[in-house]
């Protein structure tokens, strides 16, 4: 989705979605070609692992993940690939959902990670970890906006912005 929308702003000389899903990259493809008057030229598809990026190093000048950090078997190795990926100056901006602990119930946090770890549910980071994962592997700048749902007591980060 973000992807297409990149692509048809006219903003980007070049937008490259990226998945390590094919059905998600074939239902880009496919989007892609029911679209009139879609600018073909400016979206390459790419499957790949989000720690395995195939890019050169300092040679992308953003990133943009869409609700997929919570998806990343190690986030930690995937936004240290992406830092490497990126040029100086170059963003790196997510939307995720954040993990905030029920303070005022002991021991919420841990139940509720090993209930998720459990039930095969994906694993959400506290904003702490996630803006020290983000700050250990080199991106600085932390901006964010939030939007609150009702999923769990989970809040949803609409932005996530450092810049490296």
């Amino acid at each position: 989705m973000f992807s297409r929308l990149f692509a048809r702003s006219g903003l980007f000389s070049q937008v490259i979605a990226l998945d390590y899903s094919e059905n998600m990259l074939q239902q880009c493809y496919e989007f892609v070609n029911q679209e009139e008057n879609f600018p073909k030229e400016k979206i390459v598809l790419v499957r790949a692992d989000i720690s395995r990026l195939p890019f050169l190093s300092g040679s992308v000048d953003a990133v943009h993940a869409g609700a997929a950090l919570q998806c990343w078997p190690s986030p930690t190795s995937a936004v240290a690939e992406i830092s490497c990926v990126l040029r100086p100056g170059g963003v790196f901006v997510a939307t995720t959902f954040i993990y905030e602990p029920l303070s005022f119930i002991p021991f919420s946090r841990n139940i509720c990670q090993e209930a998720t770890r459990y039930l095969g549910s994906h694993f959400f980071l506290s904003e702490r970890e996630l803006e020290d994962i983000c700050r250990a592997c080199g991106l600085v700048g932390f901006n964010k906006r939030e939007e609150w749902t009702l999923y769990n007591a989970i809040r949803y980060k609409t932005q996530i912005r450092f810049t490296f």
